[in-house]
């Protein structure tokens, strides 16, 4: 009897070592996993209604930003902006897209030539955007996560 209860002693010691050496591989696994993310690229770029979402990366990467472009290009022609003078610039619009997919306007960078010749350009950009059409956000590993985006506009 005595044996037996050594024995079950002995058993219980080496089955709370082997748990604890498990739960450790399984950390060491994580971790490894975790540092071998890319965060600062997402695995689907967002896709408007009209881009593939089966397409390859660089395929939604191009339709996205077509998309976005064509739409800025079509509400800037339609704005009517008076110059006193040639403008010539290129104006580069920061914005944040959510998981959710709501966009929020972070920063435009532009010259002061553009800000004098185009007191409402700001306003107008934040107008653009939020009249974009539903956009799907971008992915990573299959979850919706913000992206940041930086859009050069080239005005002649």
């Amino acid at each position: 009897m005595r044996n037996l209860t050594i024995l079950c002693f002995l058993f219980l010691l080496t089955a709370c070592n082997w748990s604890a050496s498990r739960e450790k591989k399984t950390q060491e696994l994580v971790n490894k996993e975790i540092l071998g993310i890319d965060w600062e690229d997402v695995d689907q770029y967002p896709l408007f209604a009209d881009c593939d979402e089966m397409a390859s990366k660089e395929e939604q990467k191009q339709c996205f930003m077509a998309t976005l472009m064509k739409h800025f290009s079509k509400t800037l022609e339609e704005s009517d902006f008076v110059v006193q003078e040639a403008v010539k610039d290129t104006i580069f619009v920061d914005f944040l897209m959510e998981a959710s997919g709501a966009i929020s306007l972070l920063n435009i960078d532009k010259g002061d030539i553009t800000e004098i010749q185009l007191p409402g350009f700001d306003k107008q950009i934040e107008n653009c955007l939020n009249g974009l059409p539903k956009i799907e956000p971008a992915l990573k590993r299959g979850i919706p996560v913000r992206a940041k985006f930086r859009i050069p506009i080239v005005l002649q």
